[in-house]
């Protein structure tokens, strides 16, 4: 792969990704982090762990996807790398929501 090849890829896993939690956003994106907050108290825990738990159920199934023999599909593969990923977006709102609630 070269580098146009690799700027492609990245541009459109980063378009897909905005897509899903801005273009998307007003249904997706505030309860996304309204139900980290909910998962929290649930969990007795804070917004940012409950979130690493449900990303970790993710990291796990990225990595059998990666460690394992069988052969998975295009759409299989953007969906948990998308998935993993917006997680870790979700995951940098809560951060910032955070340290704004601190100023």
């Amino acid at each position: 792969m070269n580098q146009k090849e690799f700027n492609e890829v990245i541009v459109r896993q980063t378009d897909h990704c905005k897509s899903m939690l801005v273009v998307k956003g007003a249904e997706y994106a505030p309860r996304a982090v309204a139900h980290f907050k909910k998962a929290a108290v649930v969990m007795n825990t804070t917004p940012k762990a409950a979130l690493m738990g449900m990303l970790s159920k993710h990291l796990i199934s990225v990595s059998d996807m990666c460690m394992g023999e069988q052969q998975y599909s295009k759409e299989q593969w953007d969906e948990k790398i998308t998935d993993s990923i917006n997680y870790f977006l979700i995951l940098r709102a809560i951060v910032e929501e955070e340290l704004n609630e601190e100023d």
